[in-house]
């Protein structure tokens, strides 16, 4: 388990993270987000004793994290997939680290095997790609068997095959008790992994629920709608006020009215429809809604871009 209290952390006049109370639970798979800059990987450092806060504190397992006396069999992590010496063989890599932390040599063949690399045990790290050196510092993260896991990023590189691998690994890291932090920028996937969310924006937490909870509370109804008469309904839908979104199949997403309201609007024009149903808002647009103002640089449009740039 992760507890931070009122966690800070200033260099000179700016403030990484400010104020930030929050816990990882056993048992389940809790995704860090935020855009960039918001103070991800300063916290994530905070909880690791690689940065120190300013003010409030961090524990891991009821310890700080400098205070464990086996710190790999107690939290394992990934924070920077290419921070490994590129001479060494991928199994030496590991048996140094079990080595000098205790741990028999038996399982770092468990751990090549478990992440796939264990036919590429002799390479050299500097030889792999950014995906086999995820894989080896997931390996490494999970050497000592630790109740406690954190991954920075862990998908970066990773091929379909891999991102699926990976999915299923911390759900079942997390359904055998563990407790799985993980931060990453791909919605579509953290949607998929994780049970729990801590958004943080501007280094304050601005979010701590459930992923459903969090996706239900950032973002408004909508409807998917197809007619035979689209404009003609679109029309009368934005009258009474909706905003309608075309969509390239013909549908329409009509937000700002419900169902009835939508289907009585189509009986009142005569305007037969094939389809009316309730569209579920993604991670990815609940996030964004909530992050609309957080966010230090935005990207300009399309539009707006000269054509002889």
């Amino acid at each position: 388990m992760i507890e931070a209290q009122h966690l800070t952390k200033r260099y000179g006049k700016t403030v990484a993270v400010d104020d930030a109370s929050f816990a990882v639970r056993p048992g389940r798979v809790t995704g860090f987000l935020g855009p960039n800059g918001a103070g991800k990987s300063t916290t994530m450092r905070m909880i690791l004793g690689l940065d120190t806060p300013s003010s409030g504190s961090v524990l891991v397992n009821g310890k700080q994290y400098r205070e464990l006396t086996d710190p790999l069999r107690s939290v394992g992590a990934l924070l920077d997939a290419k921070a490994i010496v590129g001479g060494r063989s991928a199994a030496s890599h590991l048996a140094w680290l079990a080595d000098s932390n205790g741990i028999a040599r038996r399982r770092v063949t468990e751990v090549l095997e478990l992440v796939g690399l264990s036919d590429v045990a002799g390479q050299r790290v500097g030889t792999f790609s950014l995906g086999m050196n995820q894989r080896l510092g997931i390996a490494a993260a999970l050497l000592g068997d630790p109740e406690t896991v954190m991954f920075d990023e862990p998908i970066n590189g990773l091929d379909p095959d891999g991102i699926l691998w990976i999915r299923n690994l911390m759900k079942s890291l997390a359904a055998q008790g563990r407790t799985v932090f993980l931060s990453s920028h791909l919605m579509s996937e953290m949607a998929q992994t994780a049970d729990h969310l801590l958004v943080i924006a501007r280094g304050r937490i601005i979010a701590d629920a459930s992923t459903d909870e969090f996706v239900s509370r950032n973002s408004t109804p909508s409807v998917r709608v197809r007619a035979l008469q689209p404009a003609d309904l679109a029309a009368a839908l934005t009258r009474r006020g909706a905003v309608v979104e075309r969509c390239p199949d013909g549908a329409m997403i009509v937000t700002g009215l419900d169902s009835a309201a939508i289907g009585g609007a189509a009986s009142a024009h005569e305007i037969t429809l094939f389809e009316l149903a309730a569209h579920g808002a993604s991670l990815e647009d609940a996030f964004f809604e909530l992050t609309r103002d957080e966010t230090d640089y935005h990207a300009g449009q399309l539009a707006g871009i000269s054509q002889g740039a």
